[in-house]
């Protein structure tokens, strides 16, 4: 009798060092690492793209990201962010036409306890988004004057995000859902009615952690990263359904050992030009380039 009690509580402190250690090997994502995977990755695209963009050298996104929290393991954290987004066009010259300046201040709130694999967050954003220009928002032919028009524009973005770890696949997901508000008075005038003030944005990412216990093996090798949005407010005079409000992009990252800070993408996009002034062009194009990697598990 007293030796079966004795495997049974052998069993049982072995079953729960096992489930202990299972735990602790889980990738630590706090508040921070939440943050930055719901910013804006910062990039540069190779001129090899294929698609119905103007023809570019390259496409950037400059997107870094500056932490405000009153200890690491607060609830509540800000990020301020000064997002440039800029494109060399492959003209003579080579110019960079109207870059989107779009710095904006967001703020997380975490719901649940901080030791939780899987965690609820809720967020509130506050941005601009203009193109630096002063001139006639139309050109004497009464077209978009895409070179020198004043485009500008400021909103706020609400939504909710929800992180856990598939042990299946060894994998961090993520997922996001938001509404994005843009005031009418809080756009210039030209653009009302026909850039949307009202959006659903609905993110998934998964990001792939490498089997390992070494610091250098902390960081995803993979990750891909699914976005959605739809215009839901009257532009345009489009229908409820129509085909123009949609836009979505598919992101495929590969991080090599040889690299440090820098992996490759591949990304496709159709939908609505988000590059300021181009708003009323529908774009489908599939690109190439380098992302930093910043987030580490």
């Amino acid at each position: 009798m007293r030796k079966h009690l004795l495997s049974c509580f052998l069993t049982l402190f072995l079953t729960g060092l096992s489930f202990a250690q299972q735990i602790d090997s889980l990738p630590r994502v706090d508040l921070a690492k939440i943050a930055l995977v719901n910013q804006s990755d910062s990039y540069v695209t190779l001129p090899f793209d294929i698609g119905n963009l103007e023809p570019l050298i390259f496409e950037a996104n400059i997107s870094p990201s500056f932490i405000i929290r009153k200890r690491k393991d607060s609830r509540l954290m800000g990020v301020l962010t000064a997002q440039i987004i800029i494109r060399m066009f492959n003209e003579e010259s080579l110019p960079v036409r109207t870059p989107s300046y779009m710095p904006q201040i967001t703020a997380y709130y975490l719901l649940n306890d901080k030791k939780a694999a899987s965690k609820h967050t809720i967020f509130g954003k506050v941005a601009h988004h203009s193109n630096g220009q002063s001139g006639d928002f139309y050109d004497e032919n009464g077209e978009i004057n895409l070179i020198s028009g004043n485009f500008a524009t400021n909103f706020m973005e609400f939504g909710y995000l929800f992180n856990k770890h598939s042990s299946k696949f060894n994998a961090e997901k993520f997922f996001k859902t938001s509404f994005e508000i843009h005031p009418q008075s809080w756009m210039f005038e030209e653009i009302r009615g026909m850039y949307s003030g009202f959006r659903w944005h609905n993110t998934f990412s998964s990001f792939k952690i490498p089997i390992g216990n070494s610091d250098a093996k902390k960081r995803a090798q993979i990750s891909l990263k699914l976005e959605t949005m739809i215009m839901l407010d009257d532009i345009n005079g489009w229908d409820t359904f129509e085909s123009d409000r949609f836009s979505g992009r598919l992101t495929f990252y590969y991080h090599p050992k040889f690299l440090e800070e820098i992996g490759f993408f591949v990304q496709y996009y159709h939908g609505m030009d988000y590059y300021n002034i181009y708003f009323m062009h529908q774009i489908d194009v599939l690109r190439i380039g380098i992302m930093t990697d910043i987030l580490r598990f």
